[in-house]
């Protein structure tokens, strides 16, 4: 058949490339993950946000412009406000005991490791991100730079649709995060808790997301009652955290000024 139509001088049908460095493509390739998704149990809505999302070119940017894991860590912990983190952390883990006290029982995590995440990740919820997730996470699985890293959340983030967990409209940061300790969504579909009971994850809600926080943790191998500064048993699991020796360094840090 190829052969009769290059005989001919037909041209083919061009196939979708399998990712982009531009929104060249973009529009084309949405349709092709479509028929993917959907063989991955993805269903009528989470499909419709798929082809309603967008290129982000403030994602691309934000992907590129990483600069704040070269600082020192010095300069990192002034830059992230560490003393400003730990001095509120202790407050509210004095202000929210009874939560805090209930979750290391379940999964062993001290409050102050969840409470440096959140400060961290979102200045504890004060800014959680302005950027569509899906539009987000449909654009880094389309960029050719780490395509099947971010695949498997851009799935995750369809299914959490079809759960009504998020919708075509919720927002996060700019590598599609959401939430309060901003999870990404493959993530936030595999380790999400309903810690508010309300038969519902949303970490756009404080107690879901410390409990899912809490649990992505002991799922990673936390040890209650185990260290988790650096050469400590759990700081390895600090390090499933986020990839940067900075970050990971700062949450350890600040989690032992808010917990002495």
């Amino acid at each position: 058949m190829i052969a009769s139509v290059l005989a001919l001088g037909l041209a083919l049908p061009a196939a979708a490339a399998p990712c982009g460095d531009t929104a060249a493509g973009f529009e084309e390739w949405k349709a092709s993950m479509a028929k993917e998704a959907k063989a991955e149990g993805v269903g009528k809505a989470g499909i419709a946000a798929l082809m309603g999302s967008s290129y982000s070119k403030a994602t691309i940017a934000a992907d590129r412009n990483q600069k704040s894991f070269k600082y020192s860590l010095d300069k990192f912990l002034q830059v992230r406000g560490a003393d400003a983190i730990a001095s509120q952390g202790k407050s509210r883990k004095a202000k929210n005991a009874a939560l805090f006290a209930k979750l290391e029982a379940q999964y062993g995590v001290p409050a102050g490791v969840l409470l440096a995440i959140h400060g961290m990740e979102t200045g504890f919820g004060g800014f959680m991100g302005d950027s569509n997730v899906i539009s987000a996470i449909a654009t880094l699985t389309w960029d050719c730079r780490r395509s099947d890293f971010f695949r498997p959340h851009l799935i995750g983030g369809l299914k959490l649709v079809d759960m009504g967990s998020i919708s075509a409209q919720t927002v996060g940061a700019k590598h599609g995060e959401w939430g309060h300790t901003q999870f990404l969504l493959g993530n936030a579909l595999k380790y999400g808790v309903d810690g508010n009971g309300d038969g519902r994850v949303d970490l756009g809600n404080l107690t879901d997301a410390l409990a899912t926080t809490a649990n992505y943790l002991a799922a990673k191998g936390w040890r209650a009652g185990a260290g988790y500064q650096e050469g400590e048993p759990n700081f390895a699991v600090i390090k499933e955290w986020n990839a940067a020796k900075v970050y990971q360094q700062a949450i350890a840090l600040i989690a032992k000024r808010i917990d002495s």
